[in-house]
């Protein structure tokens, strides 16, 4: 798409102005301008380069962009912090900027001076930029499905519904081993696969006949620590060390056991993912443990945002709670229309004339109108 599709809900004036300056910035820095998919790539490679793209953590992202604002003030600003090998502003069909962009840096250190530079700058007066690490979520959160469905059966339906899926997590019952707890994480080869998967999942709606829950997963706050169960009393935590650092060294930061079970924490959620994939169902000290990730709490408290037939019917000790009073409400409800009845007919069956008559006394009544 041409510069000049780009910004054609502009005014004439105001949109010859922009290709103006984003033509002088092409011809200033010899990159290249692409307008696609809703966003306009400035660079991507930029000019000369050679070999392959930086990796993801090279990558910040910018938010509290004034919506008039664009690359030709952008990019003289993040150069300053070093040589930007792409920039992805998030475009409107009006020609306006959707408020973010994506800067990518040619290394991992120019980004982190990005942040530490531009975080709260102040771009124009009372707007301050939001600059922070990007974020390459390739995990959804897949929720209310049947718990007695098993991590290859959960692979095998998810892949005919959705491309690059690359592994699936979940996390046993603590009441039955032989059960999950109704939700799994699934792991996409890209964050691109992953958002048409989560778009593909949420349209189809229902999974083995149920209304299933998808959500980004959250790996940069949840997903560090995992459950071992059904350990030797004997085993120690120097032994469950060993035997982690046996599948990646230094991946696990801290050992809790407690007699037969124990808790791993993780620096990083794809370390906890690969240690416990390959842990799950070894022999440690005479006995074969089960691993698995701890259920983020996220999770938990995300349940009162989901679907209601995800949460199940009231038919437990929540529906006892409303029936008791209810039924308190009814008989009360009840005796007052029997007493209200009765009432009136005790008194349609007296005589008026033998009802007692009140007659003040004039000695006490002395004074009162």
């Amino acid at each position: 798409m041409s510069l000049s599709d780009s910004t054609r809900g502009i005014s004439s004036q105001a949109s010859l102005s922009i290709q103006l300056a984003l033509v002088a910035l092409m011809d200033k820095t010899g990159y290249d301008i692409l307008q696609e998919n809703g966003q306009r790539k400035y660079g991507g490679p930029p000019p000369n380069w050679e070999g392959p793209a930086p990796y993801i953590d090279c990558e910040v992202f910018v938010g509290n962009i004034p919506r008039d604002l664009y690359e030709d003030e952008l990019v003289p600003l993040f150069e300053t912090a070093g040589t930007i090998y792409e920039l992805r502003l998030m475009m409107e069909f009006t020609g306006d900027n959707r408020g973010y962009a994506f800067v990518m840096y040619t290394k991992r250190e120019e980004a982190l001076i990005a942040i530490q530079m531009l975080n709260k700058y102040e771009v124009r007066p009372g707007k301050f930029l939001g600059v922070c690490a990007t974020l390459n979520n390739c995990r959804l959160f897949l929720g209310c499905i049947p718990k007695d469905k098993s991590k290859e059966e959960i692979m095998e339906e998810i892949k005919k519904v959705t491309d690059g899926l690359r592994d699936v997590t979940v996390c046993s019952s603590s009441s039955d081993a032989g059960k999950h707890r109704g939700f799994a994480f699934l792991e996409y080869e890209t964050h691109k696969a992953a958002a048409l998967a989560r778009k593909e999942l949420i349209a189809i709606r229902h999974l083995w006949g149920h209304t299933h829950w998808v959500n980004w997963a959250k790996p940069d706050k949840h997903g560090k620590r995992a459950n071992v169960r059904n350990l030797s009393p004997s085993t120690t935590e120097e032994t469950l060390q060993r035997e982690c650092d046996r599948f990646k060294a230094g991946a696990v930061m801290r050992v809790k056991k407690l007699t037969t079970h124990a808790f791993l924490h993780f620096g990083l959620h794809k370390d906890a993912v690969a240690v416990t994939s390959n842990m799950n169902g070894t022999t440690i000290d005479g006995s074969v443990v089960e691993v698995s990730l701890v259920k983020p709490p996220a999770e938990e408290a995300g349940r009162r945002s989901r679907p209601k037939s995800c949460q199940g019917s009231k038919t437990g000790r929540g529906a006892k709670e409303m029936i008791v009073p209810l039924a308190h409400h009814l008989c009360r409800l009840m005796l007052h229309q029997v007493l209200t009845c009765y009432a009136r007919t005790f008194t349609s069956s007296l005589d008026p004339a033998s009802l007692p008559v009140h007659t003040p006394d004039p000695e006490t009544s002395r004074g009162t109108v």
